[in-house]
């Protein structure tokens, strides 16, 4: 049985394809990494700006951080790539950390602002 964030397979007359990757499961794998100084998970936080996902596989994200200065400003990206990598159907994964537009509250989801009482 799978849901939305498996990727999906299918068979034909040669076996079973190759997995073929869909955003909810890169979303759900980003969705396990966590700022070790915040209690919501970085999507949730509004840090993913784009997801791009190749037929073959590849993955190229867009990612912030909530500050230049940052101290998670290394680990977190390496995070992200090693959640969408661990996928099945995963190929090349590129993370790239932008600055521009800058992260600002407003691009937390409700349920991240109930969470840390920023409403």
């Amino acid at each position: 049985m799978s849901d939305q964030n498996t990727p999906i397979t299918t068979w034909t007359p040669d076996g079973e394809t190759a997995p073929i990757l869909n955003e909810d499961a890169v979303i759900a794998a980003i969705a396990t990494v966590y700022d070790p100084e915040i209690p919501v998970n970085i999507y949730e936080l509004g840090l993913i700006y784009a997801i791009e996902i190749a037929e073959s596989g590849d993955v190229k994200v867009e990612m912030t951080l909530t500050a230049p200065a940052c101290p998670s400003a290394q680990e977190l990206p390496i995070a992200v790539h090693d959640a969408i990598a661990a996928l099945p159907g995963a190929g090349e994964v590129t993370v790239d950390t932008v600055w521009d537009p800058p992260w600002d509250q407003s691009r937390m989801t409700e349920d991240a602002r109930l969470s840390l009482n920023m409403f």
